[in-house]
């Protein structure tokens, strides 16, 4: 959710914090604001609504200063106004904040002061400055003193949050708390930073330090400090960043949506490289973790994630032959799910950190199942908490609708099913090495959609259908136009049509059929439903694959696919959903990159 920036050196923090910002609005937001010191003096600013708004009130006069941190908002308590936005100042403090205070009604209780937002953040604020007063008192001076004022101010938070935090009397240090909310390390050379995301500093930096649950960091130019909430030194955990600032920019496309869309051959490969073999081996380097003894697998994860999920499902159970559920992980735990050391859960989630995934992987441990991730980010939380991690090295994702995730997550889902199998598949796995050459030739082919998708910008609704693995791409798909052109779609498994979403379908209702791979009987159910929607007046668009003509008679439009084995379908049949989705929103008008109200990672319940 928010992206939070911190800097600590010798240039300039204004532009290094704002730079980081600009990289950072994928995460969605609705109101930014910075904090800079020098010379003594603390200089804020903060304006609802985008960047743009942000940078004409600092054009109007701000400081220069060596040390900075900035704040993109995702309102949770409070509305996206002025007043709310971060940095929030109570004295000679301020601090910014992601995430969710859950007892700050309790804390706010407790202050004596009057609080000028209606922010959880605030109270933060005001319990900082006033620890850093008591812990002055006791003769603690410097930049430790700001260090041990937040740690006693953690102790106090229940709930999710990273935070920032700056004093006018501390010059030169910036400091950080995490809990179950993304922060991340970038070392420089004299100069050190702060974020929710390494992209707000890869332009600066590729030497980052994961931090753990509950701590706190300072940075000032020279130094980097890490404790515990409770103040034992702990030492963070030093990696190097993969990829450079090109993978952040939209290198010549018009969004990081289509950039990201053509990057998909090379991500899937880079998923499968050095872990798939043409014989069908499979090598994950899952480290400790045992599958042979695994009686059920339960998938749990959100959003366009849970849609891999779904199809992992069928991967699993035909290849490994394993009962597998694919859950919501919003609902998973509380319904009690049965589990035990007999069960592996996987949990998806590209950032890592997204709470609802991470809550339920920690009921899953508190039950005593084991627990594999799968996500893009390194030293996430979810992927620390795993028994092991299978990482999809998908590279930056920008654009808040997910694409390359969804394919890397799909090819990372395929690799733990072959690897749960009893016997190397060897059909399969050419199949699925080849898919990364078969997506490069699908998106050369790809202008017949984009004309389609500005016959389509005017319709009140779109529908989508499909059985088996075109099920969960008929949902994906739907979850594509809704999150970007803000239109009704649904998604149905044909053979429920006759049970209701028939209803829907009148005159020229576009219907998205996603027809499976010839010779099979769903193949056959599915080109029957095409007819009984058709029958209704319904504009068919047919994704096919390549010579299957056998619906050519009933589609009003036909988008063909390279064939490939059914179970992987879904690498293939997605792509066009995701151009017709990002095409449509721009025909309407829409910023592409950021729709409305979202988020890239959900970071709060």
């Amino acid at each position: 959710m928010c992206g939070i920036v911190g800097y600590a050196g010798e240039r300039p923090a204004l532009e290094i914090v704002m730079d980081g910002l600009r990289r950072l609005e994928y995460r969605g937001y609705d109101s930014a604001g910075v904090a800079v010191l020098d010379e003594g003096l603390l200089w804020t600013e903060k304006r609802a609504g985008k960047l743009v708004h942000l940078e004409k009130a600092l054009a109007e006069g701000f400081s220069d200063g060596p040390t900075g941190i900035g704040h993109t908002r995702w309102a949770t308590h409070g509305g996206p106004t002025d007043r709310n936005a971060h940095p929030h100042v109570a004295g000679r403090v301020a601090v910014i904040h992601n995430g969710i205070i859950e007892n700050f009604a309790r804390l706010r209780a407790s202050l004596s002061v009057t609080l000028v937002s209606e922010t959880d953040t605030e109270v933060a604020a005001h319990l900082l400055s006033g620890a850093l007063a008591a812990v002055r008192q006791e003769g603690v001076t410097g930049p430790q003193a700001l260090a041990e004022a937040m740690r006693r101010v953690s102790r106090q938070l229940e709930g999710a949050f990273t935070l920032l935090a700056v004093d006018a009397d501390t010059p030169g240090a910036v400091v950080g708390a995490r809990r179950n909310s993304p922060l991340v390390v970038g070392r420089g050379q004299g100069e050190n930073f702060l974020a929710s995301d390494v992209s707000a500093f890869i332009e600066h930096t590729r030497d980052a330090i994961e931090l753990g649950q509950d701590q706190v960091v300072l940075i000032t130019p020279g130094a980097i400090e890490i404790t515990d909430f409770d103040g034992t030194a702990v030492q963070g955990t030093d990696y190097r960043i993969d990829w450079d600032l090109s993978a952040a920019e939209k290198g010549g496309h018009d969004y990081f949506m289509l950039k990201e869309i053509a990057e998909q051959p090379q991500a899937v490969a880079d998923t499968l490289r050095s872990r798939l073999r043409e014989d069908g081996g499979v090598d994950l380097d899952l480290g400790d973790l045992d599958l042979r003894d695994v009686e059920k697998v339960v998938i749990v994860a959100c959003g366009t994630a849970y849609h891999s999920a779904m199809v992992a499902k069928y991967a699993i159970e035909q290849w490994a032959r394993i009962p597998c559920e694919a859950e919501l992980a919003s609902e998973f735990r509380y319904r009690d799910p049965i589990l035990d050391r007999s069960t592996l859960v996987i949990a998806i989630s590209q950032s890592g950190e997204t709470m609802d995934t991470l809550m339920a992987l920690r009921h899953a441990r508190a039950q005593g199942a084991r627990v594999l991730a799968i996500c893009n980010t390194n030293g996430s939380t979810i992927a620390r908490e795993s028994d092991a991690v299978v990482y999809t090295h998908g590279g930056p994702e920008i654009a808040v609708a997910s694409t390359k995730a969804f394919l890397t997550q799909l090819a990372a889902c395929y690799l733990v099913a072959l690897q749960l199998a009893p016997a190397a598949d060897p059909a399969a796995a050419r199949r699925l090495l080849a898919v990364p050459s078969q997506l490069a030739g699908l998106l050369e082919t790809m202008d017949p959609v984009r004309k389609l998708a500005r016959d389509l910008a005017s319709a009140p609704q779109v529908l989508f259908i499909g059985r088996h693995v075109g099920f969960p791409v008929a949902l994906e798909g739907a979850l594509k136009l809704k999150e970007l052109a803000y239109m009704h779609a649904e998604g149905f498994a044909a053979g429920e049509l006759k049970h209701g979403p028939i209803a829907l379908i009148d005159d020229a209702t576009p219907v998205i059929c996603v027809l499976p791979s010839p010779g099979g009987v769903l193949h056959d159910k599915v080109v029957s439903n095409i007819q009984e929607v058709r029958a209704r007046g319904a504009r068919t668009i047919v994704i096919a694959e390549d010579g299957d003509d056998s619906a050519r008679p009933y589609a009003d439009d036909l988008i063909t696919v390279p064939p490939t084995e059914p179970l992987l379908a879904p690498l293939l049949t997605t792509v066009p959903l995701q151009i017709l989705a990002c095409e449509i929103a721009a025909a309407r008008g829409h910023d592409v990159d950021q729709p409305r109200n979202l988020a890239k990672s959900v970071t709060v319940e």
